[in-house]
């Protein structure tokens, strides 16, 4: 049970450059909201939520896990990567609805993995 709060915890990190990424449980549902970039600098923050997800999902009951991604405005092809590869550690029939991502993000996993079938992009 300890494993599945500190799955459930926020996250926040500011960039050097002054942007920030901010993570925060749905409250409605299973998954993330996230706020702000996903680039070199806040890419630990947005692993750790990854690791979080993939790990709520192991360890708990759900099917599929939301990431409410509206207020994020750049995903660097690093982030892209990270996302998909916590896709790919998922158990079976498990999978990760991405809602609404900036335009790069479904381009991104289009380009480099075209048949990861895991994730469903809900766009805009």
């Amino acid at each position: 049970m300890d494993s599945l709060r500190r799955a459930n915890a926020s996250t926040s990190v500011a960039a050097p450059s002054g942007n920030a990424l901010r993570l925060r449980p749905l409250p409605d549902r299973a998954g993330w909201r996230a706020v702000g970039e996903i680039t070199s600098a806040t890419r630990p923050a947005w692993e750790q939520t990854l690791e979080r997800l993939t790990l709520r999902m192991t360890l708990g009951e759900e099917i599929v896990c939301h990431l409410e991604m509206s207020a994020v405005t750049f995903v660097d092809v690093a982030g892209a990567s990270a996302l998909a590869v916590a896709a790919q550690d998922l158990p079976a029939e498990r999978r990760i609805v991405i809602e609404r991502p900036p335009v790069t993000l479904p381009r991104l996993l289009e380009m480099f993995w075209p048949d990861l079938s895991v994730i469903e992009v809900v766009a805009r």
